[in-house]
């Protein structure tokens, strides 16, 4: 098996998500402008955290990420700072959205995330099931 790698002190790994998030009431406000400006305060939010995002695009009602993390990081309070940081800021700049978007929430509760792999499952248990065949 062939992996990307990245490396800390002390580890070796490889932490790669796909995160979608809608927007509440799947609203069509992820304009071309709020949408340059969301991916900007995600790059922003992201080196907070120590994470990397590989790739963000938006449609109108919602986003997709794909993000880097180390294993450090716990995943719920990135995504939380994702969604608190960009609703307040997307509001503060552009507060014709509120309109849209009554109850002060621009993100649904809700969200997406599954872990992405170089290899299939498939793959990884049939490898690991190998590793009982060797005789010591």
């Amino acid at each position: 098996m062939k992996y990307n790698l990245d490396k800390g002190c002390h580890a070796v790994y490889n932490l790669r998500f796909h995160y979608v998030a809608c927007v509440k009431y799947r609203r069509k406000v992820l304009t071309p402008e709020i949408s340059g400006f969301l991916k900007q305060v995600n790059l922003s939010v992201a080196e907070k955290f120590g994470v990397q995002i590989i790739e963000q695009e938006t449609d109108w009602d919602h986003i997709h990420i794909l993000f880097a993390s180390k294993p450090q990081v716990q995943l719920s309070k990135f995504i939380n700072s994702l969604k608190s940081v960009s609703a307040r800021l997307i509001f503060r700049k552009f507060p014709e959205v509120k309109k849209q978007l009554w109850g002060g929430h621009f993100w649904s509760p809700s969200y997406f995330m599954a872990t992405v792999g170089e290899v299939k499952l498939e793959d990884v248990k049939r490898y690991v099931q190998s590793q009982g065949d060797q005789e010591l």
